[in-house]
């Protein structure tokens, strides 16, 4: 059971630039999908070329990257983020990958596979712990 987090949760204001009113920003916002209750720390960057999905729920923490796109290697491809899951800060998710429904990562981890429902990753690469 995923729980609501807050009862006055409003939806980000994008400006120009994909900057929103609390320091997150998203490129190529007309392939951003964002779910209700969703939290995001400031500074993250979202980089939804190839497509970023976020559901309900989801938490996601200080200074991350979220990248459907990456220039240096070429790789490419859509990022969903299931209902309930969390996304410690300063982490790094790569092109292509799923997080799957209450799944946790933990802070400074680098995401490069997908992650099953319910499960603890963490590291840079992420491996599974629990």
């Amino acid at each position: 059971m995923t729980k609501i987090m807050t009862d006055t949760w409003a939806k980000p204001i994008f400006d120009e630039n994909g900057m929103t009113q609390w320091f997150w920003r998203v490129t190529h916002r007309e392939n951003f999908s964002l779910g209700n209750h969703v939290e995001i720390g400031s500074f993250t960057i979202i980089d939804a070329m190839n497509s970023v999905n976020i559901e309900d729920n989801v938490k996601i923490g200080w200074n991350c990257t979220i990248m459907s796109n990456s220039t240096i290697d070429g790789k490419k491809g859509k990022i969903i983020l299931k209902e309930g899951c969390s996304i410690g800060a300063n982490s790094v998710i790569f092109p292509n990958v799923t997080v799957g429904e209450n799944a946790i990562i933990g802070a400074n981890s680098l995401v490069n596979c997908n992650i099953p429902k319910n499960e603890v990753w963490v590291g840079t690469p992420a491996k599974k712990i629990r």
